[in-house]
């Protein structure tokens, strides 16, 4: 049966119409232009008091030499920077800041995704095994520091028991090597189960049907694991590779105040504790002022080169 004409027509239009336009996304209408400030002032106060107005202080500072009750300061210039930089102590601390936060990094991202590994193939007990591995990240810090004296207690400490059985006198506290070393055993306890919880659900975020294709494509388990998984993972260990080294920078600070409060003074510290030392037991805010105003600009250039070069090798799906 032959089309007619008027029909064949009618079909040739509708092929040359245009497209339907897609449907204009919704937005949100507040009736005063106001509104919406008044929904982000409080986050923006709490930004604006806690961070821009301490940092702004700290800029300040480090021109100056205060005197520790307030009653005077005296500009000083550069003079504040060229001290700590050109310190040998400073340098000391630095590399050890930098060896730290490497070792701490590394070992806390890999032992996470060690562990998440693991916890994505049990099948019985997943549930106990999961909560005994997330619940050391509900520990305070201090509290995490506190724990790990007790553990590397040179008289009763399990660790350093263990340690002298295999022929290591280990002195936590005494020892620069030793107490770096308990350091950072507590450091990554602490931040492991952070990175496990992510690595998890990146895992378990994989889909059924890639991971069968890897199964057939591939027979050896690591193989699978390192052309398939682990590119899958790739935004995920971005995204902790920057909090881990925001953490062994910033939020080990309670953990080595406790374990080295009281010491002597020649155990190794990072920068941010020796901000705190400079400026509050040693009242020099000037310098302490000028330190953090060094680790800002650090910190933020770090980022940038992590943005700039790392991400070019992530491929988000």
């Amino acid at each position: 049966m032959t089309e007619s004409p008027p029909l064949r027509a009618a079909r040739v239009r509708r092929s040359r119409a245009p497209a339907a336009a897609p449907a204009p996304a919704k937005r949100v209408q507040f009736d005063a232009p106001v509104l919406p400030w008044l929904f982000l002032a409080p986050q923006l106060i709490v930004v604006a008091v806690f961070f821009y107005w301490p940092s702004v202080q700290a800029v300040t500072s480090s021109f100056y030499i205060e005197d520790p009750f307030g009653f005077g300061a005296t500009f000083v210039g550069l003079s504040n920077y060229t001290d700590a930089l050109g310190s040998a102590e400073y340098h000391r601390v630095a590399r050890f800041t930098a060896a730290f936060t490497a070792i701490v990094t590394a070992l806390a991202l890999a032992i996470g995704l060690l562990l998440a590994v693991k916890a994505d193939a049990v099948i019985r007990g997943a549930a106990t095994y999961k909560t005994l591995l997330i619940a050391v990240y509900a520990i305070a810090p201090p509290v995490s520091g506190l724990i790990g004296m007790m553990f590397f207690d040179m008289h009763i400490g399990p660790f350093v028991t263990f340690a002298r059985w295999l022929g290591w006198d280990m002195q936590v506290g005494l020892d620069y090597v030793d107490t770096a070393t308990a350091m950072i055993a507590v450091s990554v306890w602490k931040q492991v189960p952070y990175n496990f919880i992510f690595f998890l659900s990146g895992l378990q975020a994989v889909p059924v049907s890639v991971r069968e294709a890897a199964m057939i494509d591939c027979a050896s388990g690591w193989r699978r694991f390192r052309t398939v998984t682990l590119p899958l993972l790739a935004p995920t260990a971005f995204f902790l590779l920057i909090i881990n080294v925001t953490y062994a920078l910033f939020d080990t600070f309670g953990i080595i105040d406790v374990m080295l409060k009281d010491k002597p003074a020649n155990n190794p510290v990072t920068l941010v504790y020796k901000v705190y030392n400079d400026g509050f037991r040693g009242n020099d805010i000037g310098g302490s002022s000028a330190q953090s105003v060094i680790l800002m600009v650090v910190v933020f250039a770090l980022t940038i080169l992590q943005f700039r070069f790392l991400e070019k090798r992530i491929h988000y799906g």
